[in-house]
């Protein structure tokens, strides 16, 4: 999952969120939503008293909530029952609420300004800037970090146009791409890493995502020549596209006497001003 993590208002009551940038969704912490709404003092209690009434008659908008790590008080992540704004909107009815109306506006309005995003690419733009400089980031780290985006985006259009579907086949090919650059599974890059749900490419170094770039562009300039169809053609695809890159590690590696990996996640390297 591709997230980007915000906090948004209401009534000046915090709700934490997620945007999934591969589903195109935002992701809300249901027990914030239950406190805004009840103003119940635990409303972890409140939630799984209701969860388990929704169930028991039920609903199936409970079991297809999914479970994501947010950032608690004390700062540390920790996994939370989430929904998306559907989800979202069907819980809020099982919820007696006199706020119940101006949520489901509030709803709307969150919704509208990721749709004012997509008309406006700038104000997209400027948000990932803002929250990657909240993040601690480096300006050229942000810079590169950008583009990386845009290629990615790239590739996924074509991905979109002969029809791989978004989510496993994503990641299926994703997962390829990264093993045939770099040699690893994104499962055990991320552990190279000491990640757990993170983003890879927030956790990348510079050289990282240049070389990740590359494997990206190539295997969207080879798509583009070769129109494959179906998973198969693609996989030969993301195969070739990586392996550009591969070479190109593997030339970094034999000049500079030291690997393009790196163990050093965000939090590492940021603290060695190394982005």
């Amino acid at each position: 999952m591709t997230e980007q993590t915000a906090i948004r208002l209401f009534e000046d009551k915090n709700i934490r969120v997620l945007w999934n940038n591969e589903q195109e969704k935002w992701y809300f912490a249901i027990a914030d939503v239950v406190a805004v709404l009840t103003q119940s003092v635990d409303p972890q209690a409140y939630w799984r008293k209701l969860k388990q009434r929704l169930r028991e008659e039920g609903n199936e908008t409970v079991t297809n909530c999914h479970g994501l790590k947010f950032q608690a008080a004390d700062g540390k992540m920790r996994v939370q029952d989430a929904a998306d704004t559907e989800q979202l909107l069907r819980l809020v009815q099982s919820i007696p609420s006199p706020k119940a109306e101006p949520f489901k506006l509030w709803l709307a309005r969150v919704g509208s300004e990721r749709l004012d995003e997509m008309e406006d690419p700038e104000a997209a733009i400027q948000r990932a800037l803002d929250y990657y400089a909240r993040k601690g980031y480096s300006e050229g780290w942000i810079m590169q970090r950008l583009k990386s985006i845009e290629i990615r985006k790239e590739l996924t259009n074509e991905w979109d146009r002969s029809g791989i579907q978004k989510g496993k086949e994503y990641a299926i090919l994703t997962d390829e791409l990264t093993r045939a650059w770099s040699g690893m599974s994104t499962r055990q890059y991320k552990d190279l890493k000491g990640l757990r749900k993170e983003s890879l490419r927030d956790n990348m170094t510079n050289l990282e995502l240049v070389l990740n770039m590359l494997a990206e562009v190539s295997t969207t300039d080879f798509a583009k020549d070769k129109q494959p169809r179906g998973m198969s053609e693609h996989m030969a695809v993301v195969r070739r596209g990586g392996k550009v890159a591969a070479k190109a590690k593997a030339e970094y590696e034999l000049e500079h006497k030291k690997p393009a990996t790196s163990s050093l996640n965000a939090n590492r390297f940021k603290k060695a001003i190394k982005i």
